[in-house]
């Protein structure tokens, strides 16, 4: 059988200059060709170059009919001529290979790094008769690729980058120290190797909100190391995505929680074991934790306070005033002495008042109030006390005013009686002087 030879597209419209319809195809894949931004070429099924744009000589620095006329193997090396055959091979399978990786070299000698997808250029019949290909110049982002790759390998925290289906295809050195293997040991490994089953479900979870959302945010993660210590971390996660934007899989960070987790279990110890009451809240007012002493105050068992609402204890007009308190912690970072009258189980109205401060994450974001409660009951009660010990010596004051009024108004006629009584005397003297005179 003879073999057929392939006729590039402006050949074939100077061939069929007499049917106007292959003639503007044939010259539409021309100015198609011609135009694109990327290196395209059109080559036969053995890689001799027919047709290549301009693109494609200032890619690699020839002149075009210094490419056309060409096997593609002249530019590339015997392994990746094996390889592009390997391509047209998927090409006349397939009709289409993507992502083939050639690295042809320039006429300076560089050795350039593309991707090329291909696909099958067909005659009249719907034969493949050769590959229309479409070189990326992946300079800029080999060079973005080796800047990212650094700032993973140099990250403080550990840093992966695992697939869709959770297999670890890079990790930096803080990875295997955190798990205390070598970082060969971590590669190509699939995440679950290192968590349980349920928790391998979550990972999942996550990375499914990576491919949805982009993101995902503080996903509790217990790996093992090899030593066996289940290490307590935090995930967070963001996309990792190809040219084209799809998401292929996911750039994870890993924070260690052990010292955190050390730290809030001391804390939690603190709040545990203080003689007043305390708790912590959301910044919605839900109560997330609180102890003993916040129990015996209100009268309800331990289940009964946490997982509520504060609303739930105090008034709506209290509740308005809590959440005052809340936004005053937010921005100030503490509020004191607001005034609470929550109701116990009896129904009782505990007169308190309320010291809160910041809870915050670990980056510094106020996420909630640690409340301290000051039972107002005694103190309410000697001021009542005082009170009524006032009024009792306003009222003696005022009986001893009167009885001062009394006493002096006695005294203040015997004064005039003995005044009186002089004036008569002193008469009585007078007329008895006259009298002996006469």
């Amino acid at each position: 059988m003879p073999k057929k030879v392939l006729t590039p597209p402006s050949e074939k419209a100077k061939a069929g200059a007499g049917n106007g319809a292959p003639v503007r195809g044939a010259l539409d894949a021309d100015i198609i060709i011609a135009n694109a931004p990327d290196p395209v070429f059109v080559s036969d099924l053995e890689g001799k170059i027919l047709q290549a744009n301009d693109a494609v000589s200032q890619l690699l620095g020839f002149r075009r009919d210094e490419v056309v006329e060409q096997s593609l193997s002249r530019f590339i090396s015997a392994e990746e001529t094996r390889e592009f055959t390997a391509a047209l091979k998927e090409v006349v399978e397939h009709g289409v290979t993507r992502d083939a990786v050639l690295n042809p070299r320039s006429a300076s000698g560089e050795v350039i790094p593309t991707s090329l997808n291909a696909s099958a250029l067909r005659d009249s019949e719907g034969n493949v008769i050769g590959a229309i290909g479409v070189l990326r110049d992946m300079r800029e982002l080999d060079k973005a690729r080796a800047y990212a790759e650094s700032l993973i390998k140099n990250a403080p925290d550990p840093v992966f980058v695992s697939d869709l289906e959770g297999k670890i295809v890079e990790a930096n050195d803080a990875v295997a120290e955190l798990l205390g293997l070598r970082r060969d040991e971590v590669l190509e490994q699939s995440v679950s190797r290192f968590i349980d089953e349920e928790e391998t479900r979550e990972f999942t979870a996550a990375l499914r909100e990576v491919v949805e959302r982009g993101v995902t945010r503080n996903a509790r993660l217990n790996p093992r190391s090899a030593s066996g210590e289940i290490i307590p971390t935090t995930l967070n996660a963001s996309a990792l995505r190809d040219n084209e934007g799809n998401v292929i899989g996911a750039i994870g960070v890993l924070r260690d929680m052990r010292e955190l987790d050390k730290a809030r279990a001391y804390s939690e110890s603190l709040i545990e074991n203080a003689p007043d009451p305390v708790f912590v809240s959301d910044l919605e007012g839900k109560i997330l934790q609180a102890n003993v002493a916040v129990s015996q105050l209100l009268g309800f068992r331990k289940d009964e306070d946490v997982e509520q609402s504060l609303s739930r204890f105090i008034s709506p007009e209290e509740t308005l005033e809590f959440t005052a308190a809340v936004r005053e912690v937010v921005e100030r970072g503490v509020t004191r002495n607001a005034r609470l009258n929550p109701r116990s189980a009896s129904g009782e109205v505990i007169p308190t008042t309320l010291n809160a401060s910041a809870l915050r994450d670990a980056d510094g974001n106020v996420i909630g109030a640690i409340g301290i409660l000051r039972d107002m009951r005694a103190y309410e009660e000697v001021v009542s006390d005082l009170e009524r010990s006032k009024t009792e010596l306003q009222e003696k004051i005022l009986d001893l005013e009167k009885f001062e009024e009394v006493v002096v108004g006695r005294e203040l006629k015997m004064i005039a009686l003995e005044k009186e009584l002089e004036s008569l005397q002193a008469e009585v003297a007078k007329t008895r002087a006259e009298s002996s005179t006469n």
